[in-house]
C-alpha cells in the first residue's frame, strides 16, 4: 500500500530525509522514530503531497506522490504534527467543511460523521468553535478529519500528543482496531506505544533509516529495552 523510493528532501544546505526506502502492507502500523530533527515530519508530509521530494517518490495504494498526487489524497487520511484547523469554526463546521472538500455528501455524510464523532468521543464539543477547546479535544478532531472518509492509509503526526492517560488509551485501542484493514504509519516519541500498538518500528536519524524491524526483534537483536535500543542506534549515529 506504501512504496519509498529514495526520497530526499533538503531545506538549503541541511538535508531534511537523505534516499529513504520502504514498503508497508494492508495491516502494517509502523513506528516512525527518531530524534528531533531526524526527518520524520518531512518524509511524512512528502507521502501526503504537502511537500515535493527534491529527489525520489513514493506510491500510495498504487499512486505515485508526483503524478497522481489527486488520487493520493484520496487514498490517505492525514494527521499533521500541529493538527491545523479554524479556530473560528465549530467543530460541526470544520467536519462539514472537510467532507465538502472530500465530496462527500448525504447520507453518506451524516453516516460518516456520525463514525468519526464516536470513533474520536468529540460529540460533547460537536458544536464548540476549535479556538475554545483543549490540546487534547484539538488533536480528537484532527484525527476526525483524517478518518472521515475511511481510508486505506493514515499517516499520523503524534496523534497521542496532548491526550491525557485514558485518551491516550482510547486511541491506542482504535489504532489496534483499525489495523487489520489498513496500513498506518505513525510517527511517535512515545516508545512504549510503538510496543502497544505497531508491528514495525523504522528508526531514522538525519535523515536515514537505521533500523527496520519488529519491536521485539529489535530488543531481542540488543538486549534491552527499545528505548534503550532507540538510545544505542541514534547516539551511535550521532557520534559517527
Amino acid at each position: 500500500m506504501i512504496e519509498v523510493k529514495q526520497l530526499r528532501r533538503s531545506f538549503g544546505p541541511i538535508v531534511a530525509v537523505d534516499g529513504i526506502s520502504f514498503i508497508a502492507a494492508k495491516g502494517d502500523v509502523v513506528g516512525f522514530l527518531g530524534p528531533n530533527g531526524a526527518g520524520k515530519s518531512t518524509a511524512m508530509k512528502m507521502l501526503a503531497c504537502f511537500l515535493s521530494p527534491d529527489e525520489g517518490t513514493a506510491s500510495i495504494c498504487g499512486h505515485d506522490i508526483l503524478s497522481d498526487s489527486i488520487a493520493v489524497r484520496h487514498s490517505l487520511g492525514y494527521l499533521a504534527e500541529n493538527a491545523p484547523a479554524y479556530n473560528e469554526m465549530t467543530v460541526a463546521g470544520f467536519l462539514h467543511f472537510v467532507c465538502d472538500a472530500r465530496r462527500i455528501r448525504g447520507t453518506t455524510r451524516r453516516q460518516a460523521l456520525d463514525r468519526v464523532l464516536s470513533l474520536c468521543s468529540i460529540e460533547s464539543v460537536y458544536h464548540q468553535t476549535i479556538d475554545t477547546l483543549s490540546k487534547g479535544y484539538r488533536r480528537r478532531v484532527g484525527l476526525a478529519q483524517a478518518l472521515v472518509h475511511d481510508p486505506p492509509v493514515l499517516i499520523l503526526d503524534e496523534p497521542t500528543d496532548g491526550l491525557d492517560p485514558n485518551q491516550k488509551h482510547e486511541v491506542r485501542q482504535l489504532i489496534n482496531t483499525m489495523a487489520k484493514d489498513k496500513c498506518i504509519i505513525i510517527s511517535t516519541h512515545i516508545l512504549e506505544e510503538v510496543e502497544q500498538v505497531c508491528n514495525r518500528a523504522i528508526i531514522v536519524a538525519r535523515g536515514r533509516i537505521l533500523a527496520d524491524s519488529t519491536p521485539k526483534a529489535l530488543t531481542e537483536k540488543y538486549q534491552c529495552s527499545l528505548t534503550e535500543v532507540f538510545r544505542k542506534i541514534t547516539a551511535t549515529k550521532k557520534s559517527a
